[in-house]
């Protein structure tokens, strides 16, 4: 990994090459496409963040991030989380550390909005990605958002 990493908003520039994303054939069950994401994102302008994940100008992968949600949608307010809602590292770039960075810039992210906790889910079963979860610090919570586990870890501390 290479300290060229940053983040990039999506724009009209670089919308296809956000859209060109594309995971490992075996892996695209596990992970919405780029495209549904920006979907999301367009209906859910308050609370997606949605990013292109550029190695010097180079793009290796897509995040987004999700921001003060009402996680039990009951409107009471009592369960309010932020975390990781999607990610998708290009087929020939993975195991390069861009998961790695993309899971710790939301996380920076969360910290700057003054949280202190993050949430994601994955695909249940062996060829998944939890154990990269699990790897970085991310704990089942025992839930499960539709079919896919929930996972939470503390943010206060930058662990990366």
């Amino acid at each position: 990994m290479t300290s060229a990493l940053h983040l990039e908003k999506i724009t009209p520039d670089n919308v296809d090459v956000a859209i060109g994303i594309r995971v490992r054939p075996d892996q695209e069950h596990l992970v919405a496409p780029v495209v549904k994401s920006l979907a999301e994102a367009y209906v859910h302008p308050g609370t997606a963040w949605p990013r292109l994940i550029l190695d010097d100008d180079r793009a290796v992968g897509f995040l987004m991030g999700f921001f003060a949600i009402d996680w039990r949608g009951d409107g009471t307010g009592t369960d309010i989380r932020s975390g990781l809602w999607r990610l998708n590292i290009a087929a020939g770039e993975q195991g390069r550390g861009y998961g790695r960075f993309a899971v710790e810039s939301v996380a920076a992210e969360i910290r700057r909005r003054g949280g202190a906790r993050m949430t994601t889910t994955w695909q249940p079963g062996a060829d998944g990605p939890e154990r990269f979860y699990l790897k970085l610090g991310f704990q089942p919570t025992g839930e499960t958002s539709g079919d896919q586990t929930v996972g939470e870890m503390d943010v206060q501390v930058p662990r990366f």
